[in-house]
Protein backbone atom coordinates (compact mmCIF):
# COMPACT_ATOMS: atom_id res chain seq x y z
CA UNK A 1 0.00 0.00 0.00
CA UNK A 2 1.41 3.38 -1.03
CA UNK A 3 2.16 5.91 1.68
CA UNK A 4 0.01 8.48 -0.15
CA UNK A 5 -3.12 6.55 0.89
CA UNK A 6 -2.27 7.02 4.59
CA UNK A 7 -1.58 10.71 3.96
CA UNK A 8 -4.97 11.04 2.27
CA UNK A 9 -6.72 9.33 5.20
CA UNK A 10 -4.99 11.79 7.54
CA UNK A 11 -6.29 14.64 5.35
CA UNK A 12 -9.84 13.22 5.52
CA UNK A 13 -9.70 13.11 9.31
CA UNK A 14 -8.19 16.60 9.55
CA UNK A 15 -10.61 18.15 7.05
CA UNK A 16 -13.71 16.22 8.02
CA UNK A 17 -14.73 15.16 4.51
CA UNK A 18 -13.55 13.62 1.24
CA UNK A 19 -14.00 17.01 -0.46
CA UNK A 20 -11.72 18.76 2.03
CA UNK A 21 -9.13 15.99 1.67
CA UNK A 22 -9.30 16.26 -2.13
CA UNK A 23 -8.53 19.97 -1.92
CA UNK A 24 -5.70 19.48 0.57
CA UNK A 25 -4.10 16.64 -1.40
CA UNK A 26 -4.79 18.18 -4.85
CA UNK A 27 -6.77 15.12 -5.91
CA UNK A 28 -10.25 14.67 -7.33
CA UNK A 29 -12.94 13.52 -4.84
CA UNK A 30 -13.29 10.27 -6.81
CA UNK A 31 -9.54 9.67 -6.44
CA UNK A 32 -9.83 10.15 -2.65
CA UNK A 33 -12.74 7.70 -2.55
CA UNK A 34 -10.77 5.14 -4.57
CA UNK A 35 -7.73 5.45 -2.30
CA UNK A 36 -9.87 4.97 0.81
CA UNK A 37 -11.54 1.85 -0.62
CA UNK A 38 -8.10 0.42 -1.48
CA UNK A 39 -6.92 1.17 2.05
CA UNK A 40 -9.97 -0.56 3.54
CA UNK A 41 -9.32 -3.61 1.38
CA UNK A 42 -5.67 -3.62 2.44
CA UNK A 43 -6.56 -3.44 6.16
CA UNK A 44 -9.56 -5.74 5.93
CA UNK A 45 -11.82 -3.45 7.95
CA UNK A 46 -14.11 -0.47 7.30
CA UNK A 47 -12.63 2.96 7.95
CA UNK A 48 -15.85 4.87 7.23
CA UNK A 49 -19.51 4.61 8.16
CA UNK A 50 -21.40 5.18 4.92
CA UNK A 51 -24.89 4.43 6.25
CA UNK A 52 -25.95 8.09 6.61
CA UNK A 53 -26.04 11.04 4.27
CA UNK A 54 -22.50 11.99 5.26
CA UNK A 55 -19.53 9.64 5.46
CA UNK A 56 -18.12 9.40 9.01
CA UNK A 57 -14.77 8.00 10.12
CA UNK A 58 -14.83 4.90 12.30
CA UNK A 59 -12.80 4.35 15.48
CA UNK A 60 -10.52 2.09 13.41
CA UNK A 61 -9.71 5.04 11.13
CA UNK A 62 -8.90 7.29 14.09
CA UNK A 63 -6.70 4.59 15.59
CA UNK A 64 -4.85 4.15 12.31
CA UNK A 65 -4.31 7.89 11.88
CA UNK A 66 -3.08 8.16 15.47
CA UNK A 67 -0.57 5.41 14.78
CA UNK A 68 0.59 6.71 11.40
CA UNK A 69 0.60 10.50 11.92
CA UNK A 70 3.84 10.73 13.93
CA UNK A 71 5.63 8.63 11.31
CA UNK A 72 4.17 10.73 8.46
CA UNK A 73 5.20 13.98 10.17
CA UNK A 74 8.70 12.62 10.84
CA UNK A 75 9.06 11.49 7.24
CA UNK A 76 7.99 14.91 5.96
CA UNK A 77 10.53 16.60 8.24
CA UNK A 78 13.28 14.25 7.10
CA UNK A 79 12.54 14.84 3.42
CA UNK A 80 12.82 18.61 3.84
CA UNK A 81 15.95 18.37 5.98
CA UNK A 82 18.16 16.74 3.34
CA UNK A 83 17.46 18.34 -0.03
CA UNK A 84 21.11 19.04 -0.82
CA UNK A 85 21.87 15.30 -0.76
CA UNK A 86 20.32 15.07 -4.23
CA UNK A 87 22.92 15.83 -6.89
CA UNK A 88 23.28 14.63 -10.46
CA UNK A 89 21.92 14.91 -13.98
CA UNK A 90 18.68 13.64 -15.50
CA UNK A 91 17.81 13.54 -19.19
CA UNK A 92 14.09 14.27 -19.26
CA UNK A 93 11.52 14.22 -22.06
CA UNK A 94 8.28 16.19 -22.04
CA UNK A 95 5.67 16.52 -24.75
CA UNK A 96 5.28 20.06 -26.03
CA UNK A 97 1.73 20.67 -24.79
CA UNK A 98 2.91 20.27 -21.18
CA UNK A 99 6.00 22.44 -21.33
CA UNK A 100 4.43 25.93 -20.86
CA UNK A 101 2.37 24.71 -17.90
CA UNK A 102 4.76 22.41 -16.06
CA UNK A 103 8.35 23.10 -17.08
CA UNK A 104 8.85 26.56 -15.49
CA UNK A 105 7.44 25.65 -12.04
CA UNK A 106 9.14 22.22 -12.07
CA UNK A 107 12.58 23.70 -12.85
CA UNK A 108 11.98 26.48 -10.31
CA UNK A 109 11.22 23.83 -7.69
CA UNK A 110 14.40 21.87 -8.40
CA UNK A 111 16.52 25.03 -8.23
CA UNK A 112 14.97 25.99 -4.90
CA UNK A 113 14.84 22.58 -3.21
CA UNK A 114 17.39 20.44 -5.11
CA UNK A 115 20.02 22.84 -6.50
CA UNK A 116 22.35 19.93 -7.23
CA UNK A 117 19.86 18.33 -9.65
CA UNK A 118 20.42 19.35 -13.27
CA UNK A 119 17.81 18.68 -15.97
CA UNK A 120 18.51 18.28 -19.69
CA UNK A 121 15.24 18.53 -21.64
CA UNK A 122 14.18 16.86 -24.87
CA UNK A 123 10.86 17.33 -26.61
CA UNK A 124 8.98 15.03 -28.95
CA UNK A 125 5.79 13.03 -29.32
CA UNK A 126 4.73 10.58 -26.62
CA UNK A 127 5.73 7.65 -28.84
CA UNK A 128 9.18 9.11 -29.58
CA UNK A 129 9.94 9.97 -25.96
CA UNK A 130 8.70 6.62 -24.63
CA UNK A 131 10.95 4.79 -27.08
CA UNK A 132 13.87 7.01 -26.03
CA UNK A 133 13.29 6.03 -22.39
CA UNK A 134 13.11 2.34 -23.29
CA UNK A 135 16.36 2.65 -25.30
CA UNK A 136 18.18 4.40 -22.44
CA UNK A 137 18.49 7.72 -24.29
CA UNK A 138 16.30 9.42 -21.66
CA UNK A 139 16.02 8.80 -17.92
CA UNK A 140 12.31 9.63 -17.79
CA UNK A 141 9.60 11.40 -19.74
CA UNK A 142 6.17 12.88 -19.15
CA UNK A 143 3.95 11.54 -21.91
CA UNK A 144 0.45 10.38 -22.75
CA UNK A 145 0.13 6.68 -21.99
CA UNK A 146 -1.29 4.65 -24.88
CA UNK A 147 -4.48 2.74 -24.15
CA UNK A 148 -2.79 -0.42 -25.43
CA UNK A 149 0.56 -1.54 -26.75
CA UNK A 150 2.68 0.18 -24.08
CA UNK A 151 6.29 -1.10 -24.22
CA UNK A 152 7.27 -3.64 -21.57
CA UNK A 153 10.01 -3.06 -19.02
CA UNK A 154 8.75 0.42 -18.17
CA UNK A 155 7.13 1.85 -15.05
CA UNK A 156 4.18 4.23 -15.56
CA UNK A 157 3.14 6.72 -12.87
CA UNK A 158 -0.23 8.34 -13.78
CA UNK A 159 -0.57 11.98 -12.79
CA UNK A 160 -3.41 13.53 -14.80
CA UNK A 161 -6.45 12.06 -16.50
CA UNK A 162 -7.23 14.05 -19.65
CA UNK A 163 -10.57 14.06 -21.48
CA UNK A 164 -10.99 15.17 -25.07
CA UNK A 165 -13.56 17.88 -25.82
CA UNK A 166 -15.27 19.13 -28.98
CA UNK A 167 -14.71 22.80 -29.87
CA UNK A 168 -16.63 24.85 -32.45
CA UNK A 169 -16.70 28.54 -33.45
CA UNK A 170 -18.37 30.83 -30.91
CA UNK A 171 -22.02 31.74 -31.38
CA UNK A 172 -22.97 35.33 -32.24
CA UNK A 173 -25.34 35.30 -29.28
CA UNK A 174 -24.98 33.03 -26.23
CA UNK A 175 -27.40 30.13 -26.48
CA UNK A 176 -29.71 29.35 -23.58
CA UNK A 177 -28.26 26.35 -21.77
CA UNK A 178 -30.59 23.36 -21.62
CA UNK A 179 -29.88 19.72 -20.79
CA UNK A 180 -29.55 17.35 -23.74
CA UNK A 181 -30.09 13.63 -23.88
CA UNK A 182 -27.16 11.50 -25.08
CA UNK A 183 -28.96 10.90 -28.38
CA UNK A 184 -29.61 14.62 -28.92
CA UNK A 185 -26.00 15.50 -28.06
CA UNK A 186 -24.74 12.91 -30.52
CA UNK A 187 -27.01 14.31 -33.22
CA UNK A 188 -25.81 17.85 -32.47
CA UNK A 189 -22.16 16.81 -32.78
CA UNK A 190 -22.78 14.95 -36.04
CA UNK A 191 -24.55 18.00 -37.47
CA UNK A 192 -21.65 20.28 -36.51
CA UNK A 193 -19.05 17.86 -37.90
CA UNK A 194 -20.85 17.63 -41.22
CA UNK A 195 -21.37 21.39 -41.58
CA UNK A 196 -17.90 22.58 -40.47
CA UNK A 197 -14.38 21.90 -41.72
CA UNK A 198 -12.22 19.70 -39.50
CA UNK A 199 -9.05 21.20 -38.00
CA UNK A 200 -7.33 17.94 -37.10
CA UNK A 201 -4.87 17.50 -34.24
CA UNK A 202 -1.68 15.78 -35.43
CA UNK A 203 -2.66 12.12 -35.75
CA UNK A 204 0.90 11.00 -34.90
CA UNK A 205 0.23 12.04 -31.28
CA UNK A 206 -1.87 10.15 -28.74
CA UNK A 207 -4.41 12.99 -28.63
CA UNK A 208 -4.60 13.22 -32.41
CA UNK A 209 -5.01 9.48 -32.91
CA UNK A 210 -7.83 9.33 -30.36
CA UNK A 211 -9.53 12.40 -31.83
CA UNK A 212 -9.34 10.91 -35.33
CA UNK A 213 -10.96 7.67 -34.16
CA UNK A 214 -13.72 9.63 -32.45
CA UNK A 215 -14.51 11.86 -35.44
CA UNK A 216 -14.38 8.95 -37.90
CA UNK A 217 -16.65 6.98 -35.59
CA UNK A 218 -19.23 9.77 -35.79
CA UNK A 219 -18.79 10.81 -39.46
CA UNK A 220 -16.86 8.01 -41.20
CA UNK A 221 -16.03 9.85 -44.44
CA UNK A 222 -14.99 13.15 -42.85
CA UNK A 223 -11.84 14.70 -44.30
CA UNK A 224 -9.70 17.28 -42.51
CA UNK A 225 -9.07 20.77 -43.82
CA UNK A 226 -5.60 20.83 -42.26
CA UNK A 227 -3.59 19.06 -39.57
CA UNK A 228 -1.82 20.99 -36.81
CA UNK A 229 0.08 19.94 -33.69
CA UNK A 230 -0.22 22.93 -31.34
CA UNK A 231 -3.43 23.32 -29.34
CA UNK A 232 -3.04 27.11 -29.38
CA UNK A 233 -3.03 27.25 -33.20
CA UNK A 234 -6.04 24.92 -33.43
CA UNK A 235 -8.10 26.88 -30.88
CA UNK A 236 -7.23 30.12 -32.68
CA UNK A 237 -8.36 28.64 -36.00
CA UNK A 238 -11.65 27.46 -34.52
CA UNK A 239 -12.16 30.85 -32.84
CA UNK A 240 -11.76 32.46 -36.27
CA UNK A 241 -14.66 30.37 -37.57
CA UNK A 242 -12.56 28.10 -39.78
CA UNK A 243 -13.80 24.76 -38.47
CA UNK A 244 -14.16 22.42 -35.49
CA UNK A 245 -11.73 20.21 -33.63
CA UNK A 246 -11.57 17.46 -31.03
CA UNK A 247 -8.63 17.75 -28.67
CA UNK A 248 -7.42 18.02 -25.10
CA UNK A 249 -6.59 21.50 -23.80
CA UNK A 250 -4.88 21.50 -20.40
CA UNK A 251 -4.25 25.25 -20.52
CA UNK A 252 -7.82 26.53 -20.26
CA UNK A 253 -6.52 30.12 -20.52
CA UNK A 254 -6.52 29.48 -24.27
CA UNK A 255 -10.32 29.53 -24.18
CA UNK A 256 -10.19 32.99 -22.59
CA UNK A 257 -7.78 34.25 -25.23
CA UNK A 258 -9.69 32.59 -28.09
CA UNK A 259 -13.33 32.06 -27.04
CA UNK A 260 -14.93 28.99 -28.61
CA UNK A 261 -17.86 26.70 -27.91
CA UNK A 262 -16.61 23.85 -25.75
CA UNK A 263 -18.84 20.76 -25.77
CA UNK A 264 -18.12 17.88 -23.41
CA UNK A 265 -18.34 14.38 -24.84
CA UNK A 266 -20.20 12.81 -21.94
CA UNK A 267 -19.35 10.04 -19.51
CA UNK A 268 -17.78 7.98 -22.29
CA UNK A 269 -15.53 10.78 -23.54
CA UNK A 270 -12.22 9.58 -25.00
CA UNK A 271 -9.54 10.00 -22.34
CA UNK A 272 -5.97 9.08 -21.55
CA UNK A 273 -3.55 9.31 -18.64
CA UNK A 274 -0.62 11.71 -18.59
CA UNK A 275 2.19 9.74 -16.97
CA UNK A 276 5.81 9.78 -15.92
CA UNK A 277 7.46 6.84 -17.68
CA UNK A 278 10.77 5.34 -16.54
CA UNK A 279 12.66 2.10 -16.82
CA UNK A 280 11.51 -0.24 -14.08
CA UNK A 281 14.84 -0.43 -12.26
CA UNK A 282 15.11 3.36 -11.88
CA UNK A 283 11.81 4.07 -10.14
CA UNK A 284 13.17 4.31 -6.58
CA UNK A 285 16.29 6.28 -7.50
CA UNK A 286 16.63 9.46 -5.41
CA UNK A 287 17.07 11.67 -8.49
CA UNK A 288 13.83 10.35 -9.97
CA UNK A 289 12.00 10.86 -6.70
CA UNK A 290 13.17 14.48 -6.60
CA UNK A 291 12.01 15.10 -10.18
CA UNK A 292 8.68 13.42 -9.45
CA UNK A 293 8.25 15.76 -6.49
CA UNK A 294 9.03 18.76 -8.71
CA UNK A 295 6.42 17.68 -11.26
CA UNK A 296 3.77 17.23 -8.58
CA UNK A 297 4.55 20.70 -7.23
CA UNK A 298 4.21 22.06 -10.78
CA UNK A 299 0.83 20.34 -11.18
CA UNK A 300 -0.38 21.98 -7.97
CA UNK A 301 0.78 25.40 -9.18
CA UNK A 302 -0.93 24.83 -12.52
CA UNK A 303 -4.12 23.85 -10.65
CA UNK A 304 -4.25 20.43 -12.32
CA UNK A 305 -5.67 17.69 -10.08
CA UNK A 306 -3.38 14.72 -9.55
CA UNK A 307 -5.45 11.60 -10.09
CA UNK A 308 -4.23 8.07 -9.33
CA UNK A 309 -5.47 5.59 -11.93
CA UNK A 310 -6.00 1.93 -11.09
CA UNK A 311 -5.90 0.52 -14.61
CA UNK A 312 -4.70 1.66 -18.04
CA UNK A 313 -7.11 4.13 -19.60
CA UNK A 314 -9.47 2.86 -22.27
CA UNK A 315 -10.50 4.83 -25.30
CA UNK A 316 -14.24 5.14 -25.80
CA UNK A 317 -16.71 7.19 -27.75
CA UNK A 318 -20.44 7.49 -28.03
CA UNK A 319 -22.18 4.13 -28.28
Amino acid sequence: MKIEAFQTLDAVVRGGSFAAAAQAMHLTPSAVSMQMKQLEQYLGRPLFDRSGQQVRVTPAALELVGTMRPALDALQTLRHRTPTSVAGHLKIGMIEMLQPLLLPPAIAHTRRVYPGLHIALRRGTSMELTEAVRAGQLDAAMVARPASGAPSGLEWTPLIRCELVFIAPPLDEPARARPLTAARQRAQLVELMRSLDWIRYNRATTTGAMATRFVRGMVPQKRSLMELEGAAAIVAMVHAGLGFSVLQVLNRALFEQYPVRVIGLGKDAPHFDMCIVRRSGDVNDRLHQAWNEALRAALVEAKLAIQPVATPAATAGFP
